[in-house]
């Protein structure tokens, strides 16, 4: 047993975690993501929403300061009216725990381009998240030069 770790981070993820280097993307999917299609590696996360996910992932791993947009999200289609409501809970929990202030806002990308990038992904977390347009891709940063250990 290890302390510190939350539960709901098991095993396959944080050793993910551990072997992801800078620039390397995570993508967490929700619950309609095509993982398996768009990913060569993934971890299942049954019963887990994607925001206890992402905000457990966050205290491990700082986003990249070298790029715009180091989180991204899919851009909803034509059929969906408004905001998807999970992205205001994202922008919440990211400006909590990024510790290197990368971070400005959620880049919105359009669906196939959001599929070309997760295919290029490290690692694809599936999770239970029933939110609509809940799909995220973050892009890990440096460890230990910026402040954030």
């Amino acid at each position: 047993m290890l302390r510190n770790i939350p539960e709901c981070i098991p095993p396959d993820l944080m050793h993910a975690l551990m072997e992801m280097g800078h620039g390397d993307d995570i993508v967490i999917g929700d619950i309609n993501f095509p993982s398996r299609t768009m990913s060569q590696r993934c971890v299942y996360t049954k019963g887990l929403k994607a925001t206890e996910l992402v905000d457990a992932i966050l205290q491990f791993m700082p986003l990249d300061v070298f790029v715009d947009d180091p989180v991204v999200v899919m851009q909803p289609g034509d059929l969906f009216k408004g905001v998807p409501p999970i992205w205001d809970e994202y922008d919440q929990i990211i400006k909590r725990n990024d510790f290197c202030k990368a971070y400005k806002e959620l880049a919105k990308i359009d669906r196939f381009d959001f599929y070309e990038r997760a295919k290029n992904s490290f690692v694809t977390i599936q999770t239970s998240e029933p939110a609509l347009y809940a799909c995220m891709i973050m892009k890990k940063g440096v460890i230990g030069s910026f402040g954030d250990d």
